[in-house]
């Protein structure tokens, strides 16, 4: 039952998701979409082995239910998210599953869930979770079927036509796929915009040989800085393995994820719209401070569903989370697509050189951060521990640090005079996830050694 996570459900292939397990998913989603008054769904899946396994599975569920199935192939994951927005013919559907592991390892797989065109996450996902342990289903194999429909190409298109002001861009770009799905559209829509580019790692292979497909880990990213740096190439982009999340590097720089937030806020003020911007709890005080100066920003919950579902409550312009997931609500759907966002990346240098903008970031103020760390515990005491480190803060001991703010959206955010201290439970794995910042090392240390010291490990 632990495959039934926050925002998708995720296992590994034939130890989680069975035959049984994905068909008994499969039928009680299209008992969801059904509840919504419709009758399709449009699947499809990333490069990982086992994918066209458990795409007859899920199929044979939801036909069991009677729903049809439109399959768009194998495809990234915002293109299943892109044709719920479209019209295929006479078919407009606004629900889709992509099957994908995302930046697992590769015996990992799952699906990803658009109902209506909003995500299905949260209490909806574990509710089907509850469905499935008092069922008494058996596997039925269905020959009904499977109809196609061309997302992909719909979606090259798209783009092509909407960053057509990046024809014959006047610098070299280096990509990474990591063997994921990201070339099967990012290749031809450079090639239709006609921009020189390096692409590595390109052939979508589910065995990842040459690298993990994370780019948020500054690891995976050594490849293409070195050929950044051996070609002279001075822009790189990074895709994680199903492209909903992206890196940008310049020569000297990675771009972290609120980086990316501050230098998105400005080319939305450029089109002469004051921003709002959402972020999530882990991003840095700069970020939020920069944004407030041009605009307005909100600190919400790390995860996409929960930041998607937020951007169009407030018809925000975007949402960033420090992982690279970027929601753009300004001139597109509202989604995360690294496809998307790499192309929004690259516009940022049609008016200032790499060097201009990786100076504008250097430039801003200098804190101390840690990285992203992360504390194992069990999913049994994960959420249990935060609750006891709030109560101990109500009362803390009379040497520790001045609170000014304590920010409890999605973990504890602890607000210092010069600072700021980040536990919070990761809703998909069994650990606590921290992070600290403050104007030096020292303060930051002092901040992370006394909050660390409340939590009853």
């Amino acid at each position: 039952m632990s495959i039934f996570r926050e925002y998708d459900i995720r296992g590994i292939f034939e130890k989680d998701l069975t035959q049984q397990s994905v068909f008994e998913i499969g039928f009680f989603l299209g008992e969801a979409i059904k509840q919504n008054h419709q009758e399709e769904v449009i699947i499809g899946y990333d490069a990982r082995v086992h994918s066209i396994t458990l795409l007859k599975w899920l199929s044979d569920g939801l036909r069991h239910q009677g729903i049809k199935v439109f399959c768009i192939g194998m495809v990234p994951t915002p293109v299943a998210y892109f044709a719920t927005y479209q019209k295929f013919d006479s078919l407009e559907c606004k629900n889709s599953i992509m099957i994908t592991g995302s930046h697992n390892p590769p015996e990992y797989n799952g699906f990803k869930i658009t109902i209506n065109q909003k995500p299905f996450y949260g209490k909806a996902i574990q509710e089907i979770r509850q469905k499935i342990q008092n069922s008494n289903l058996i596997y039925q194999s269905y020959d009904e079927t499977i109809y196609s429909i061309d997302a992909l190409n719909c979606y090259i298109d798209f783009l092509s036509n909407h960053f057509k002001k990046l024809h014959n861009f006047a610098y070299e770009v280096a990509l990474d796929y990591g063997n994921g799905v990201g070339a099967l559209a990012m290749q031809k829509i450079l090639e239709n915009l006609n921009i020189r580019s390096i692409h590595l790692f390109a052939q979508p292979d589910g065995t990842f040989p040459n690298h993990h497909p994370d780019p948020s880990e500054e690891k995976n990213l050594e490849f293409l800085q070195e050929t950044m740096k051996d070609k002279n190439i001075s822009i790189g982009l990074a895709f994680d393995g199903d492209a909903d999340r992206i890196a940008l590097l310049s020569a000297n720089h990675s771009f972290k994820g609120d980086e990316l937030a501050i230098l998105f806020a400005k080319q939305i003020e450029s089109s002469g719209k004051k921003p709002l911007v959402i972020g999530e709890v882990k991003c840095s005080q700069i970020m939020y401070d920069a944004i407030n100066e041009i605009g307005s920003s909100v600190m919400y919950k790390t995860g996409h569903s929960n930041l998607k579902v937020k951007l169009k409550e407030l018809n925000a312009d975007l949402a960033v989370e420090m992982s690279g997931h970027m929601f753009f609500n300004d001139r597109y759907y509202g989604y995360d697509d690294a496809i998307y966002a790499g192309l929004r990346a690259l516009e940022l240098f049609l008016h200032q050189s790499p060097e201009e903008i990786e100076a504008s970031i250097k430039a801003l103020p200098k804190l101390f951060s840690t990285p992203e760390e992360k504390i194992h515990t069990s999913e049994e005491m994960k959420f249990t521990l935060i609750e006891q480190l709030k109560k101990k803060l109500e009362n803390p001991p009379k040497d520790f640090p001045k609170i000014l703010e304590i920010v409890d959206i999605d973990g504890i955010r602890v607000i210092f005079e010069d600072g700021w201290g980040l536990v919070r439970a990761s809703n998909t794995t069994p650990v606590l996830v921290t992070r600290f910042e403050a104007k030096d090392e020292t303060k930051a240390m002092l901040y992370k050694k006394a909050l660390l010291s409340l939590l009853s490990l």
